[in-house]
């Protein structure tokens, strides 16, 4: 029998050493060899687009035991949750999820999973309406969205007028701090 853990974290800016914690602060002996973890992967990339979770899944055998800290580590996709959660059970792997302590394997406990599953991909749907909401609202206020409106045309075009070539530019603006990529030099082309 093996412990085998799953971590994720959604942004690289995110650390997953408080999953790895909690998850010995449980009880847990977590090992180097069957720890999986996916840094800057949101819960909304599909389970199989995830390569830890997919190696995860492919180690694990018939007695193991699969730690998440939550369900939601698992995706927050109902349907890929609950694909994700049967595919381990149907190897004989027991899935433990610290955050919401059921046991899968009574059928109160799948009920559960379930309902977690449902209120993960809610949260999915809530944050992405939250953040559609804010976007229309920005923009009706006159708020800029993207890459902020480039402040050194006139210098750009100045060197291209005086015969720079590409790298000269590159150079140039470098040399002054200004970060200004190819198409953005280009733009002011003659």
């Amino acid at each position: 029998m093996a412990l085998i853990t799953y971590l994720r974290v959604s942004t690289n800016d995110q650390s997953i050493d408080n999953q790895r914690r909690q998850i010995q602060e449980a009880g847990y002996q977590v090992e180097q060899d069957f720890e999986f973890y996916d840094e800057g992967v949101s819960g909304a990339v599909p389970a199989k687009k995830r390569p830890a979770l997919n190696e995860a899944i492919k180690t694990a055998r018939k007695g193991d035991v699969f730690v998440v800290v939550a369900i939601d580590r698992l995706g927050r996709d109902a349907v890929d949750v609950l694909t994700t959660v049967k595919a381990l059970e149907s190897k004989g792997v027991k899935v433990v999820s610290l955050r919401e302590g059921f046991d899968l394997s009574t059928p109160a406990g799948k009920m559960m999973l379930h309902m977690m599953a449902g209120f993960a991909e809610m949260e999915k749907n809530l944050i992405a309406e939250r953040r559609t909401a804010g976007i229309t609202r920005a923009r009706a206020e006159g708020v800029h969205m993207g890459r902020p409106k480039y402040k050194y045309g006139e210098l750009i075009a100045a060197m291209w007028s005086d015969g720079m070539s590409y790298p000269q530019i590159v150079a140039s603006l470098a040399a002054k701090n200004i970060k200004a990529g190819k198409t953005t030099i280009y733009r002011f082309k003659n």
